[in-house]
Parts: C-alpha cells; sequence; structure tokens
C-alpha cells in the first residue's frame, strides 16, 4: 500500500534534498540527523522520523549517505516525472518565477506565460515566450498542460481563473491575494505570501525599527 505523506512533511524533505545537495557538492559522504536539525533550527526527532518514512536507515554514530539519501527523496517525490506549466500574469512575480531555474530541477517545468498585455506580448523570459491569454486554451490542449501558476492583480483573480477552468486547466496554483471559488475536480494550492510574512515576523518577534 503507497504510505501518503503530509504536506508538512514534503514540504521537509525538499528542505533535506537542498541540504543534501549541498554536502554533496562539497564532497562530504555522511551527514547525521543533528546536522540536518541544526542547519532548519529544529527538533532531531522530527528529521529522524520523516526520513524514517523512506524505510531509509543510516550508519550509528555516521549518518546517512548524503547521495543515496538524496536519489531516495527524489523518487519519493517523483522529481524525474515532468510536470508541465503555464504561468498567467507576467507582471513583475509571474516575470521572477520564470527566471528561476530551480524548478525544473523538482520535475515542475515552466513552458509559456500568458497575458493581455500588447507591450508582453511576443517576450521571452528565460527562453519562454509570453502569448496573450487567448492563446492558452489551445495551447492547453495542444501540450497537455493542466497545471497554471496564477499570478494576475487580486482585481481580476476569480475571473481569470474561471477562464482558466473553462480552457482545461485542473490545477492551478494561486499567488494572488484571492480565495479562489472553484469546483470541486479542480484543485487549488494558495501561495500565502503575506500570511507566511506574517508568520514569521509575529512568531519570530521582529520589531520596527
Amino acid at each position: 500500500m503507497k504510505k501518503i505523506l503530509s504536506d508538512k512533511v514534503i514540504n521537509r524533505l525538499t528542505l533535506y534534498h537542498s541540504i543534501l545537495t549541498d554536502y554533496i557538492e562539497k564532497n562530504i559522504e555522511y551527514i547525521s540527523s543533528p546536522q540536518i536539525a541544526d542547519l532548519l533550527h529544529m527538533d532531531n526527532t522530527q528529521v529522524r522520523k520523516d526520513i524514517a518514512l523512506l524505510n531509509y536507515k543510516g550508519k550509528c554514530k555516521v549518518g546517512y549517505r548524503a547521495r543515496e539519501l538524496k536519489i531516495l527523496i527524489e523518487e519519493t517525490l517523483k522529481f524525474k516525472k515532468v510536470k508541465t506549466a503555464f504561468i498567467v500574469g507576467a507582471g513583475n512575480l509571474g516575470m521572477a518565477l520564470a527566471k528561476y531555474d530551480n524548478f525544473e530541477a523538482y520535475g515542475f517545468k515552466i513552458s509559456a506565460l500568458f497575458d493581455n498585455s500588447p507591450l508582453k506580448i511576443g517576450l521571452k523570459v528565460n527562453d519562454k515566450e509570453v502569448f496573450h491569454l487567448n492563446e492558452l486554451a489551445d495551447l492547453a490542449k495542444k501540450l497537455d498542460v493542466k497545471i497554471a501558476i496564477l499570478t494576475v492583480p487580486r482585481a481580476y483573480a476569480q475571473q481569470v481563473t474561471d477562464f482558466l477552468v473553462d480552457c482545461g486547466i485542473k490545477y492551478i496554483w494561486n499567488f494572488t491575494p484571492c480565495v479562489l471559488r472553484v469546483k470541486n475536480d479542480i484543485q487549488v494550492w494558495n501561495e500565502n505570501l503575506i500570511g507566511n510574512f506574517l508568520q514569521f515576523t509575529v512568531n519570530h518577534g521582529v520589531e520596527d525599527k
């Protein structure tokens, strides 16, 4: 029976993967759970529990082989299975996401951007072209794309979401500060930038200067 990992575990595993990549690049063969825990300012017990979910054991008093653990995380989280997506909204945030090269290392490929501004249509960002929004349905069908990253202004978020659903998009990574209304068969992941920022500042006592 396939083991279902929680969102929090998946998030931590990606952080472990980043640390393991750094160790491998430095030619460090082993890494221990306390070392991972210290870097992430978390409990060592939690690190060991997460890695135990992968059915992987390290060597006593030595730790885990960094390369083996990295590969196991990649296999568990299916990094090698490419998921193709569109960015909808070629503003500052959309452009910044298009320039981010590390997505593909995790099996996430952005193939194009979409906007309705004549000034942006035809631009290329990191070898990805900006198309008019009206072309999205045809390209989604042609490339079999079911994922959209939504970075439009709040005022247009719901309208564009309805359009995306009509175009066959099934999964929306929502970067807008808007709670989207969608049918039950549409999956939305809300990237709450403001909420994350406030969570950090409140919980860690960040004060005004």
